[in-house]
């Protein structure tokens, strides 16, 4: 079982994670579409971590806010957003 603590620690890395990320490729270049893509699903995975943590279903919204930082982390690595190098909520390549 997760701690209630637990989940609004990820909750609030998450959402400053979200808050920081600005996307890289240029508005023409295929991989803009991959970035939008890449933030909408980190996006709506958060919007659900949020959701099931206001139903109090902890290990649902640990496991939804684990994926919207994952799909930020993913983004982060390939290059689609600029996270200002900040490897305390992002995990970077170098």
């Amino acid at each position: 079982m997760v701690s209630e603590e637990r989940v609004k620690r990820y909750l609030q890395k998450t959402k400053r994670a979200l808050d920081k990320v600005k996307i890289t490729p240029p508005h023409r270049s295929h991989l803009r579409k991959v970035a939008e893509d890449f933030l909408e699903m980190a996006e709506c995975y958060y919007s659900d971590a949020l959701h099931f943590f206001e139903e109090e279903k902890l290990e649902d919204s640990f496991a939804c806010v684990n994926y919207a930082h994952g799909w930020l982390d993913a983004g982060a690595r390939l290059g689609l957003f600029d996270t200002g190098e900040d490897d305390m909520l992002f995990t970077l390549a170098e």
